[in-house]
């Protein structure tokens, strides 16, 4: 009895461990407060989207941006993540987008203003 309930309390406990480790370092969701700007590559097998994310009082304003898979079932990739209020996406090739000044060949790259100091 006292084994079976140890096993329970430890599955209980791995379970909520597994939530709250994918929340704070996979789910991007709460991220995403303001749907910002959206463009679709030439050719049109990507598409950027920027949102932006206020969490207010301490924290500055940052822009993710999201590249998604139009002819796949791939799920999206992070590719942008940035302080700023205002975003500007450009298309330079197929594969090549230029988000506030910042060349990316996508899917390979992404930025990220923390390790570009």
């Amino acid at each position: 009895m006292v084994k079976r309930l140890f096993l329970l309390w430890a599955m209980i406990f791995a379970l909520l461990l597994g939530g709250v480790i994918n929340y704070v370092f996979f789910d991007w969701s709460r991220f995403k407060d303001e749907l910002i700007e959206t463009a679709t590559s030439p050719d049109g097998t990507y598409t950027v989207t920027v949102y932006r994310s206020n969490a207010h009082a301490t924290t500055p304003i940052m822009l993710l941006g999201e590249l998604q898979f139009n002819d796949s079932i791939r799920r999206s990739k992070k590719i942008y993540w940035a302080k700023g209020e205002s975003v500007k996406i450009e298309w330079l090739e197929e594969n090549i987008v230029k988000i506030n000044g910042t060349v990316l060949q996508v899917p390979k790259e992404r930025y990220d203003f923390r390790t570009d100091l």
